[in-house]
């Protein structure tokens, strides 16, 4: 061994503190982390929130907010997505600094958790759709960008269209299905297909739509998808292309022009995401999704969301984990457009 490299390494580290970094980068990320004399914030205290984010009740001051959205009035299968916020609220230790990207979002924005949308109703789909709308509506007024939990997807049809309301805007969207359904059991406001009502509102643009890991026995309802001219990348495609290839084709599609992600956690094969309403076997593994999201950075981003997190299926917590990984994932994107 090099002995003056030696001497080199404990004239710096011997008596260096945990909270002691020399690297300026990871300075200010310590900086989030520590609260003084070395001490890190106890990630199993407090109150929990989404990303471990201070809790905020309203959006004065914020860049980005995290909201809950507890409602399932949608599903076509397995309810419970309605404690998909809760249960993703309880994962600590995700972030801050994100490896590969080299940033820690909070340091690049101010974020707060602001808790969840308030419904005057719990059993009217209705009435729950539209209370989403108008608090995204508030939102959207106060200029700051929504990364939501669900929820099952139907949430995502009033969030576009509020995010929407001036310019059509793109989408990358992770699932197992494509969820651009017609009317089923007198009702088209399901999960099953809030794509199809935003193309028809004229608030998503389907030429500047792609839909990633499309697969199972539903392929007979996503003709809207076909005839709209949307990019469906299905599960076998997907691993035929590679995450590199499918990444330069999202790009390609949605262009430089606002952009929504919503991922569906049942675009994850449930071997590593079991808790869900609609699990298909045979999907995305999560370090693919993340090499996915990466890909993306730079793009323009306005939003995202997480939904169809059903914790009362997932004995292990992993669906929550992967699921509030992913949230994080999509919360660096928008750091980076932020900076844009």
């Amino acid at each position: 061994m090099d002995v003056q490299e030696l001497e080199r390494l404990r004239h710096k580290y011997q008596d260096a503190k945990g909270d002691d970094f020399f690297d300026p980068a990871f300075k200010q990320v310590a900086a989030h982390l520590f609260q003084g004399s070395g001490n890190r914030k106890l990630p199993y205290s407090g109150v929990t929130t989404l990303l471990d984010a201070p809790y905020q009740e309203d959006l004065t001051g914020l860049d980005v907010a995290l909201i809950g959205v507890p409602m399932d009035l949608g599903v076509t299968n397995r309810a419970g997505a309605r404690l998909g916020p809760r249960a993703v609220r309880q994962i600590e230790r995700i972030g801050p600094y994100h490896h590969q990207l080299k940033m820690a979002p909070r340091t690049m924005v101010n974020l707060a958790d602001v808790g969840d949308v308030p419904f005057r109703s719990r059993y009217s789909l209705e009435q729950s759709l539209e209370d989403i709308e108008t608090y995204y509506h508030q939102v959207c007024d106060a200029g700051v960008v929504p990364l939501s939990v669900g929820g099952d997807h139907s949430i995502t049809y009033p969030i576009l269209k509020a995010l929407g309301r001036d310019e059509p805007v793109g989408l990358i969207h992770i699932d197992a299905h494509c969820d651009t359904g017609g009317e089923h059991d007198g009702c088209k406001f399901h999960h099953g297909g809030p794509f199809r009502q935003a193309v028809l509102d004229g608030v998503l643009d389907p030429a500047r739509t792609i839909q990633i890991g499309i697969r199972g026995n539903a392929e007979i309802f996503w003709e809207f998808s076909y005839d709209a001219g949307m990019t469906v990348i299905h599960i076998e495609e997907f691993m035929r292309m590679g995450v590199e290839a499918v990444v330069e084709q999202a790009r390609d599609v949605v262009g430089s022009g606002p952009v929504y992600v919503s991922f569906d956690v049942d675009g994850l094969d449930p071997a590593y995401a079991p808790g869900t309403g609609t699990p298909e076997v045979g999907g995305i593994i999560p370090r693919e999704a993340q090499q996915l999201l990466c890909g993306l950075q730079g793009l323009h981003v306005i939003g995202g969301d997480m939904v169809e997190i059903a914790p009362q299926y997932d004995a292990t917590s992993n669906t929550a984990q992967v699921g509030a990984q992913m949230l994080f994932e999509i919360l660096c994107l928008v750091a980076i457009s932020h900076q844009a």
